[in-house]
Parts: C-alpha cells; sequence; structure tokens
C-alpha cells in the first residue's frame, strides 16, 4: 500500500482493448510458427522492460530470453558511485557495502536455468556474486532473526526468505550474469539469485538486506503467489 492506502498496483494505467489484442496477436504467431518465429521475435524485438499488472506479457512469444517486469513507473539507475546496500534489521552489526565492497568479497559462480512462474524460462544462465549466507555472517543475526527481507530500489518490491533458506548454497546477491555486469534492465547493477525457487523471490534492484522476526510476504504474494517459491517442491522440504 502506498502512504493514501492505495495498492500501488492499482495506479498504472488501465490496458486498453488495442494493447490486449495486439498481445494476443503475438502469442498467436508464436505458437503457429514455433520456436524458430519465438526466437525471431526476440532478435527484432530485443529486450522489454514494462509495468505489467495484468501478466498479459507472459503470452508474448519471446522464446528463450528474458522478459523484463517492473511494478513501478519508472526505476532510478544506479552506478559504482552511487549505489549502496545496507544489511540491518535484527543483527548484531549493521553495514553499508558498495558495489566495489561487494566486488571485493569471495565470490561464487552459477549456471542454472532461471524459471519464471508464468511459464517461461531461459536455460544455462551464469550468475556470479557474493553468497548471501557471506552477508549474513558478517552481519551476525541475532537469536530473534528467523527470516530474510529484501527491498528494491524502486520503492515498492519486497520479498523474504526464512534464515534457513537464505543460508543455501545457491543463494547470491549477484553482480553478474550472462557474461558481464548485471544490468539496470535485469536489475542491476546488484540484484539477488534464488537458483531453486521461481523468479519472483530474485529481488531486482536490491537495496536492502534486513533480518527479521518472521518471514514477511511480498510484493506478489500479496497477489496470490506462494510464500515458498521453490521449483522443485521435494527441496524446499530441506531448506
Amino acid at each position: 500500500m502506498n502512504e493514501a492506502g492505495r495498492d500501488p498496483e492499482l495506479d498504472g494505467r488501465p490496458v486498453g482493448r488495442r494493447t490486449v489484442l495486439g498481445l494476443i496477436a503475438l502469442a498467436g504467431a508464436g505458437v503457429v510458427g514455433g520456436k524458430a518465429v519465438q526466437d525471431g521475435l526476440a532478435k527484432v524485438l530485443g529486450p522489454i522492460e514494462l509495468r505489467d499488472p495484468t501478466g498479459l506479457i507472459s503470452l508474448l512469444p519471446w522464446g528463450d530470453s528474458f522478459r523484463f517486469y517492473s511494478v513501478t513507473g519508472a526505476v532510478p539507475t544506479m552506478n559504482a558511485e552511487t549505489y549502496r546496500l545496507t544489511v540491518g534489521g535484527l543483527v548484531r552489526r549493521t553495514a553499508s557495502y558498495t558495489l566495489a565492497d561487494l566486488r571485493a568479497m569471495p565470490q561464487i559462480s552459477l549456471v542454472r536455468d532461471f524459471h519464471c512462474i508464468t511459464g517461461w524460462q531461459v536455460s544455462q544462465v551464469h550468475w556470479s556474486g557474493v553468497q548471501l549466507s557471506t552477508l549474513l555472517d558478517l552481519a551476525g543475526p541475532t537469536a530473534a532473526a528467523t527470516a530474510v527481507r529484501f527491498r528494491s530500489f524502486d520503492g515498492t518490491y519486497t520479498e523474504s526468505l526464512t534464515l534457513e533458506q537464505a543460508r543455501l548454497d545457491d543463494v547470491i546477491v549477484a553482480l553478474t550474469m550472462l557474461g558481464g555486469p548485471v544490468t539496470h534492465e535485469h536489475g542491476g547493477p546488484v540484484r539477488m539469485y534464488v537458483a531453486p525457487m521461481y523468479g519472483y523471490k530474485s529481488t531486482k534492484w536490491l537495496s536492502a538486506i534486513e533480518l527479521t522476526a518472521a518471514v514477511e510476504t511480498g510484493y506478489w504474494e500479496h497477489r496470490g503467489y506462494p510464500v515458498d517459491g521453490f521449483i522443485d517442491p521435494s527441496r524446499g522440504k530441506g531448506a
């Protein structure tokens, strides 16, 4: 909710009939033309970033490439000079990290498929960054801390993990992906990558990590998404 008590998702422009029909037409082209048409559209139309309160963008036949979602009208751009990641909440030591600070820490690399809960995925994405557990150890969670909350510098998006989930080896504060720094469109310069979970759990434009007493439901979970977003539900039983 915003300060006026309105859901910010309802403050955007309505999706017009022409937009809906256009999305349906593109989706139909991808279904009829198959993967060749889908990949061709991805090359011609290139990456897109838009505010998508309807979920209709998931219909677009983009092939094996990322769709770029934003839940706000615009997201400020941060760079090495302006970016800061704060760690606080129920911790013994609060911190504020620059991009250089994060790059100087031990890095881990992963190659994993990226899954969106709406059905699309991108195979064999290269990621690298700092294990979230490293930052948690530096902060020293207090005995009361059982969960971790993430905030985006878009000013709206939040997500959470249990502390046990946050300490998994393949949960990272990502600094690179696809062979280079995380771009603004992909949620850079720093974003979360929670490898075993669907993409909505991997907060883009990461600005804050906060230790909390309980899991606090995030942006999409308020709209019906599961709190435990494991791609493989059996893995969630052990985390």
